[in-house]
C-alpha cells in the first residue's frame, strides 16, 4: 500500500516518499509548510486514495486532549437524574466518544488528521503522547480500556504558530512542505483547470512569482490564492495579451484581492507603483 498521489492532488517524490515512510514507521506524519500549500488536502487525498475513512479533528485555541478521547457529560446527568429520567442508570448515555476513539475503533483502517495542532495550548501535544504510542486509553468512569482495532494513519499539520515540545517530535515522521516550483505549481493548475490557455498560465505564473517575491511582503500568496485568482481571469475572459501589456508602473495586478490578503501588502504595492511612477 504506497501513496503517489491522485488525480485531484499532485504529491512530489519527497511528499510521496513522506507519507509512505510515516505509513512503514506507524508514526504520525508531521506537515508543516506555508499556509495555502495542501497540507489539510493531503489528508483526504490519502484517504481516498487508499479508500479509507477520513477522521479529522480541527483544534483550536480552547482545545483540549481528552476532547479527542471522550467527555463526560455529568451536567446532562444530573439533569436527567432531577426529572427522574431511567437514562441516568447507564453512564454509557453521557459519555460523548472523540475522534480518536472514533479511529481506535473504525472498523476498516483510517486516516486521522489532527488539523493545525500549534493552534492548542503547548501542552496539547505531549497530554497525547501516551495514547498514540500505546494505541489505547481508560475510560475512568465506565473502567473500559478503548484499544485501537488497528493503528489509523496519523497525520498532523501545524502552521508553525507554536514551537512543538521536543518528545513530541521524537514520535512523529516529519515533512516541511515546500512552495511548488513552477513546473509542479503548473501541473496542479492543470488539475483544475485542464482547459487553460498554455499562454495565459504562463502569463499568470510569472506575474505570480513577481509578486511573491517583493521583498517586505507580510503574507506571499499560496496555491490556493493563485488558484482563486486564475478562476477569476479566467471567469473575466482575462488573455494573456491583457495581462502582458498592463502598465508597468502599476504594479497591482488585476483582481488583487485574490493574491493579496492584507491592507499592509496592498500599501506596499501602491508605494512601489507611485515610486516607478515618479522615475518615469
Amino acid at each position: 500500500m504506497k501513496f503517489k498521489g491522485t488525480e485531484d492532488y499532485v504529491a512530489t517524490d519527497d511528499l510521496e516518499i513522506a507519507v509512505n515512510a510515516s505509513i512503514v514507521l506507524e508514526r504520525p506524519l508531521l506537515i508543516k509548510g506555508e499556509p495555502g500549500t495542501g497540507k489539510t488536502v493531503l489528508a483526504e487525498e490519502v484517504a481516498k486514495a487508499f479508500k479509507a475513512p477520513l477522521l479529522t479533528w480541527h483544534i483550536k485555541s480552547t482545545t483540549k486532549a481528552q476532547q479527542g478521547l471522550y467527555e463526560y457529560d455529568a451536567v446532562s446527568r444530573l439533569r436527567d437524574s432531577q426529572l427522574g429520567d431511567s437514562r441516568v442508570t447507564d453512564i454509557e448515555n453521557y459519555i460523548r466518544r472523540g475522534t480518536l476513539w472514533e479511529a481506535f475503533t473504525a472498523e476498516t483502517r483510517p486516516v486521522l488528521l489532527i488539523d493545525e495542532i500549534d493552534k492548542a495550548d503547548i501542552e496539547f501535544p505531549n497530554d497525547l503522547l501516551l495514547e498514540l504510542d500505546r494505541m489505547e486509553f481508560y475510560v475512568y468512569e465506565t473502567g473500559q480500556t478503548i484499544k485501537a482495532k488497528q493503528r489509523p494513519i496519523i497525520m498532523i499539520t501545524s502552521n508553525n504558530e507554536k514551537e512543538l515540545p521536543d518528545a513530541f517530535l521524537r514520535r512523529c515522521f516529519f515533512h516541511f512542505i515546500k512552495f511548488p516550483e513552477i513546473d509542479t505549481l503548473g501541473r496542479i493548475v492543470n488539475v483544475h483547470f485542464p482547459n487553460i490557455q498554455k499562454r495565459l498560465l504562463e502569463e499568470a505564473l510569472r506575474i505570480f512569482f513577481e509578486v511573491r517575491e517583493v521583498p517586505g511582503m507580510k503574507k506571499k500568496p499560496s496555491t490556493s490564492e493563485l488558484l482563486d485568482w486564475l478562476k477569476l481571469l479566467l471567469n473575466e475572459q482575462m488573455t494573456p495579451e491583457m495581462l502582458r501589456e498592463r502598465d508597468p508602473r502599476n504594479l497591482i495586478p488585476p483582481l488583487h484581492g485574490a493574491l493579496l490578503k492584507s491592507e499592509q501588502d496592498v500599501h506596499l504595492f501602491e508605494r512601489l507603483a507611485f515610486l516607478s511612477r515618479r522615475e518615469v
